[in-house]
């Protein structure tokens, strides 16, 4: 989950998310692509806020196919 707060810039009131600091990041192996949990995966039908362990075992690196076991956690 993110936290949203509004901020004004000029005349516009923009939402921005402050990160979660319980969230983390997967990289993949083969292409260095990186999967944020707190950002989730929205075109290939991973909400934002999807935990790696919840993230379905066939689902597959967006830009090169790799497997979810070619994924390693990274600090980022």
């Amino acid at each position: 989950m993110r936290a949203g707060r509004l901020l004004q810039f000029g005349h516009s009131i923009l939402k921005v998310y402050d990160a979660v600091t319980d969230t983390k990041t997967w990289m993949c192996l083969i292409c260095g692509w990186i999967y944020d949990e707190a950002l989730g995966a929205p075109d290939d039908g991973i909400p934002p806020g999807t935990l790696w362990a919840d993230v379905p075992m066939n689902w597959v690196c967006p830009e090169c196919g790799a497997r979810k076991e070619d994924f390693e956690l990274v600090q980022i």
